[in-house]
């Protein structure tokens, strides 16, 4: 028996059915925005079950569909938010036409680049951003200054910057022309600009920065702006056991 059929906490069931991450659907039902059996719910711990009729801003949550992951190239100047209020360009906005209504696993900045994993469940996102699933995020850095190699090694250590503890570190050196140079950086954290905020305190400006690699899954020879699925196949065989097989989750249906 699945977790929706013995009954979920709805944040969790609007979570998993990649409506946003459960911080945004608890925000959702604050702001009044969601409905059960057509009466408005604000408490994230009210229990669901597949016999309820949920809905979010007017659309139903319809019957379920499996777990989707996609690899996709995010190319720099777009944000990785449903929306932004500066109005700049989104992940989002680039690939609604392409792909259902997806949840971002971790984000990239406006001028990273890189693998970014796509997700219809919002559930299993929240749960492979965290650091306890052992998953190492890893990244070529291209940084302006002079590169102190021991001051690389000793970020293996963790560092403190500007009053904010980061966890281990593995950078090293690939190649150096004059005053720019390679990097590749590894970390398990990922912390909002982590990588940008501890080069500086190293004396070295971030010129450019492209993920490479998240947990098991590589960014390889997928081009610019390119979005492929990862096989159900190749999911089940790599997600962390806690995280669970791709199930099916519920989706949204216009009503």
């Amino acid at each position: 028996m699945s977790d929706v059929q013995r009954g979920d906490r709805i944040a969790k069931w609007l979570a998993r059915a990649g409506v946003a991450s459960r911080r945004d659907v608890e925000r959702m039902l604050t702001e009044g925005r969601v409905k059960l059996n057509n009466a408005v719910v604000t408490h994230p711990a009210t229990f669901v079950d597949s016999k309820d009729i949920i809905q979010v801003d007017g659309a139903v949550v319809g019957e379920p569909e499996r777990t989707r992951v996609w690899r996709y190239h995010k190319p720099d100047g777009l944000v990785t938010t449903h929306r932004d209020p500066e109005g700049r360009p989104t992940v989002f906005d680039k690939l609604r036409t392409q792909l259902p209504r997806v949840i971002s696993v971790g984000r990239l900045d406006l001028t990273s680049e890189g693998l970014l994993l796509l997700t219809n469940d919002g559930a299993l996102a929240r749960r492979l951003e965290l650091p306890t699933t052992g998953w190492i995020r890893r990244y070529r850095v291209r940084v302006h200054g002079i590169v102190d190699a021991d001051a690389l090694k000793r970020l293996a250590q963790g560092v403190t910057v500007e009053g904010a503890r980061y966890g281990p570190i593995e950078a090293a050196l690939d190649n150096r022309k004059g005053e720019n140079a390679w990097l590749t950086v590894s970390l398990r954290e990922g912390r909002n600009r982590e990588i940008r905020k501890v080069m500086g305190h190293l004396g070295l400006a971030v010129t450019r920065l492209i993920r490479i690699a998240y947990g098991p899954f590589q960014l390889g020879t997928l081009e610019r702006g390119g979005i492929e699925e990862i096989p159900a196949r190749v999911l089940r065989e790599q997600l962390p056991a806690d995280a669970g097989a791709p199930t099916a989750p519920p989706r949204i249906r216009k009503s």
